[in-house]
C-alpha cells in the first residue's frame, strides 16, 4: 500500500517496496520486549509497519512535513509510536532513555554526515541495522592500501564492528535509485581500538590527514606534527594516508593530543 506521495528529490527519497528485503531487514533486526527503536526516514513506512508489530517500542525520525503526518494516519490501527519531525542531523539522540537500536533507509544524500552524527552519539546506541547505497557500505568496510579506505572507513571501524548483510538491487525501491544499496550492521565497541587516548583529538588528526589524498604526512599534518614527530613514532611521513592503520592514526593522535596537555601545562 503507497501513500500516494510523491518521492522528493531534495530528501534523497526512494521508497523501499520490496517484501523480500523488508522481512529480511526486520529479520535482521529482531526486535524484542524491552527494547527501543528509533527508525530513521522511515518515507511511507515499509518498516515501519512490520516493527509496530514487534515488541519494542518504536520512534521514528522524518524530515518531510507531509510524511510525518501521514504516519501516523496510516497506522492508525497499530500500537501507539512517537514521530519525530525533524533532521535526522540534528536529532539528539541522548534525549531518548537508551540503550537504543538505530534502523532504517537512510537518506543517501545526507549518508555520510548522517554517520559521523550517529558516531558521535553511540554512548546511547546499542546497534544499528542501515541501509545504503553498496558504495558506502564498502568504504565502511574497506581495509587500507585500498581505493575505498579513506576517513569514513577509519573512524567508523575504530568505533564500531561492521557488517555486511546482503545487498538490495535498485528495483527493490521507488523511484529506482541509479546505484545498488547494501544492508549492514554497525556494533559500537566498548571501547575504540587501539588504544585512542582522546576521541576528537583522533578525530582531527584523521580528518586532517585525508583532507587531500594525494599529499604526504609531512605536508597534511603541518601544523600538527613535524616529520621528525611522526618518524619517532616508526611511521614513514612521506607516507600518504591511506597506508596507514588504524593503529597508525591512533600513535599519531595520542602522540598530538600528549603535546596538546603539555602545551597548556596540565
Amino acid at each position: 500500500m503507497t501513500s500516494g506521495h510523491r518521492p522528493r528529490k531534495r530528501f534523497g527519497q526512494h521508497f523501499l517496496h520490496d517484501e523480500d528485503v523488508i522481512n529480511r531487514i526486520v529479520a535482521a533486526i529482531a526486535p524484542k520486549t524491552g527494547e527501543t527503536l528509533i527508525e530513521i526516514g522511515p518515507g511511507e513506512g515499509a518498516l515501519t509497519g512490520p516493527l509496530l508489530e514487534s515488541p519494542a517500542t518504536l520512534h521514528v525520525i522524518e524530515k518531510d512535513r507531509d510524511l510525518a503526518q501521514l504516519l501516523p494516519q496510516r497506522f492508525a490501527d497499530k500500537k501507539p509510536f512517537q514521530v519525530h519531525c525533524q533532521d535526522a542531523l540534528l536529532f539528539d539522540f541522548h534525549s531518548i532513555p537508551g540503550p537504543l537500536r538505530i534502523v532504517g533507509n537512510l537518506p543517501y544524500n545526507i549518508s555520510t554526515p548522517l554517520l559521523f552524527h550517529l558516531l558521535d552519539s553511540l554512548e546511547c546506541i546499542r546497534d544499528m541495522v542501515l541501509m545504503l547505497q553498496s558504495e558506502v557500505v564498502d568504504r565502511l568496510n574497506a581495509i587500507p592500501g585500498k581505493k575505498a579506505y579513506g576517513r569514513l572507513s577509519v573512524m567508523v571501524q575504530s568505533r564500531c564492528e561492521v557488517e555486511k548483510l546482503f545487498t538490495v538491487d535498485p528495483q527493490s525501491f521507488t523511484p529506482p535509485p541509479r546505484v545498488k544499496s547494501a544492508v549492514f550492521r554497525l556494533l559500537p565497541l566498548n571501547k575504540p581500538l587501539c588504544g585512542i587516548e582522546d576521541l576528537q583529538t583522533f578525530s582531527e588528526v584523521v580528518r586532517q590527514s585525508f583532507s587531500q589524498r594525494r599529499k604526504t604526512l609531512r605536508n597534511s599534518l603541518k601544523g600538527l606534527l613535524t616529520a621528525d614527530e611522526i618518524e619517532s613514532r616508526g611511521i614513514n611521513p612521506g607516507a600518504r594516508a591511506e597506508e596507514l592503520s588504524i593503529a597508525d592514526f591512533a600513535v599519531l593522535a595520542n602522540l598530538y593530543h600528549q603535546q596538546l596537555i603539555h602545551s597548556a601545562g596540565l
